[in-house]
């Protein structure tokens, strides 16, 4: 594919501070989303929180992260990716702050949606920002860094959550896997003042706020992973099986507000691009059994098997090396051949949940296999989110780069939400890591079908 550029660019966003300050936020976003599993042992037992509390405190953030997402992609098409990513910033920084403090799970929980509200805000711009402050090989580049810290984070997230639970600062236990954004945030919002340019970002056409939209798909998103989150210890209730029949009917209800929508939430011409349809459901299919995936095996490291924090957040070192690898190398690859890399890395991402099953199978660590099959899982998962990433919105125009933006994060998002709900209503089911893993398996080739369709696209950027 051949990469939209046009003749403007606001010359300071090429500056390495610039993409250090937006990529920094990112990963401080992505990283919030699990840093807290490996440190859910330690909250479920501190807070006396139930196994339904436990996932609304991880999945609550991600929750209003991702419902919130497209709003404030729009909202800084509307205003400037400037004042919406330093707004966000300030707010996901202030609910860190609330979060470390927090002295119960309904507080916790609380904070949390707060946390998610300004990763909304803050999120989009990134993406945006740079589509629209970079072009051509230097564009590339910054995407495969904007992909790579996506999901480094979420690796990176396990290893530090387990650091800083097992020091037990000042006898903080769980409350540093938040506070550490303080500081972090409030160095970036001083950069961000000084060195982020008015001009970045700055407002495009302005188009309305679809709110008929957002009522639309939080309520359908909300019918299908509030039941699921809750089920398993509400004993499934007609209820919750009553709402997720309702998101199905909402899903309905929400296309046709799209269709009639004078400004819907992703415009057409957004879908319309060559692989963006393709790639979404492929990310999608893929951070959800990435979601599952790191829930439930902390929650077996720690628990079944009596792990430390930092001990398990170690666990998942070795791919979290891999995926960094991989992540970053893969424009080493011929250009023709990315999309059937990308098909090839989601196999190699299944073979690696395999090997965790049979790994964990034994009721055990299963060394050396578990570290084998992390590295593998995250070699599998590094060749395919950068690149289909990449391969997406390198023929998104700049002027949708807000609406592109959106869609992504939040087809992200939504897919580690209903990982976390439905792998971890699994394991809390059934006990064992060995059947989720078999699940997320299955899971991973489906994820692996959805990214079919990139090899029917015309080859070549």
């Amino acid at each position: 594919m051949t990469a939209i550029s046009t003749p403007s660019r606001a010359p300071a966003l090429r500056t390495p501070w610039l993409l250090t300050i937006l990529l920094t936020g990112q990963f401080m976003a992505v990283l919030d989303v699990s840093i807290v599993n490996v440190a859910s042992p330690v909250l479920r037992s501190d807070l006396g929180t139930s196994g339904s509390g436990l996932q609304m405190i991880i999945s609550g953030y991600t929750v209003a992260y991702a419902m919130l997402l497209v709003t404030g992609a729009r909202l800084g098409g509307r205003h400037g990716g400037r004042p919406l990513f330093l707004s966000g910033l300030a707010l996901f920084t202030a609910a860190s702050l609330a979060c470390g403090l927090a002295v119960s799970a309904g507080q916790l929980i609380a904070f949390r949606l707060l946390q998610g509200a300004g990763a909304a805000l803050m999120v989009p711009q990134v993406l945006s920002m740079i589509q629209t402050g970079f072009e051509g090989a230097a564009r590339a580049r910054a995407l495969s860094l904007y992909a790579a810290v996506i999901s480094g984070a979420a690796i990176a997230g396990q290893v530090l959550g387990g650091m800083l639970v097992s020091a037990d600062l000042l006898g903080g236990g769980w409350r540093p896997v938040f506070l550490v954004n303080v500081p972090i945030g409030l160095v970036l919002l001083v950069a961000g003042v000084r060195l982020l340019p008015a001009a970045g970002g700055a407002p495009a056409a302005r188009r309305p706020l679809d709110l008929a939209g957002l009522v639309t798909l939080s309520l359908t998103v909300g019918l299908l992973v509030v039941p699921l989150v809750l089920g398993h210890e509400q004993h499934w209730p007609l209820w919750g099986w009553a709402a997720m029949a309702a998101s199905a009917v909402m899903a309905g209800v929400f296309a046709l507000v799209e269709r009639r929508a004078a400004a819907p939430l992703v415009p057409g011409r957004v879908f319309g691009a060559p692989g963006v349809l393709a790639s979404a459901l492929a990310v999608f299919g893929a951070m959800a059994t990435y979601g599952g995936f790191l829930f439930a095996v902390a929650l077996h490291l720690q628990g079944r098997l009596g792990d430390s924090p930092i001990a398990a957040g170690l666990t998942f070192l070795p791919g979290m090396v891999t995926f960094t690898v991989a992540s970053l190398n893969w424009r080493r690859v011929p250009q023709h051949l990315h999309r059937r890399m990308i098909v090839a890395s989601f196999a190699v991402a299944a073979l690696g949940y395999l090997g965790l099953a049979a790994a964990l199978s034994g009721g055990g660590h299963g060394q050396p296999l578990l570290a084998a099959a992390m590295a593998v899982t995250g070699l599998g998962l590094g060749g395919t989110f950068s690149p289909v990433l990449a391969v997406a919105l390198a023929r998104v125009a700049p002027s949708d780069a807000a609406d592109a933006s959106g869609l992504f994060v939040m087809v992200t998002q939504l897919g580690q939400v209903l990982g976390v709900a439905t792998f971890g209503t699994l394991y809390l089911s059934r006990g064992s890591a060995a059947e989720t893993g078999a699940a997320l398996a299955v899971a991973a080739l489906a994820a692996g079908a959805c990214a079919l369709p990139l090899l029917r696209a015309r080859p070549g950027r």
